[in-house]
């Protein structure tokens, strides 16, 4: 089975790029070495230098064991914390309409 190729407008990619980015900056700060981040994470150094591109093919779950390596697993916490809109729209109470009763069919 091929596998497919994951599509994202470029602002979604931008945001991938900046997280890969962040998090080769944390490695480096460390002076932690690819061989060893991908070891202790227990993922290929392909797969960690994918996450450092930003790609959108590597799972969360690589995502998240090389935070934890790094010291970082706690700020998946904050994502999606602030839910601004979503606050907006609990605010609001919109609620979905509700659906015209079915006809009755003549006998």
């Amino acid at each position: 089975m091929a596998k497919t190729k994951r599509i994202l407008l470029p602002k979604s990619q931008k945001i991938l790029s900046e997280l890969g980015q962040n998090i080769r900056l944390a490695r480096l700060r460390r002076k932690l070495s690819t061989s060893q981040v991908a070891e202790r994470a227990n993922i290929s150094r392909t797969t960690l230098y994918a996450i450092e591109k930003g790609l959108p093919n590597v799972s969360i779950g690589s995502y998240f064991s090389v935070l934890q390596v790094l010291g970082l697993e706690k700020d998946f916490l904050f994502v999606a914390k602030d839910d601004i809109l979503g606050r907006k729209l609990q605010d609001a109470k919109l609620t979905p309409q509700k659906r015209a009763p079915k006809r009755m069919k003549n006998e």
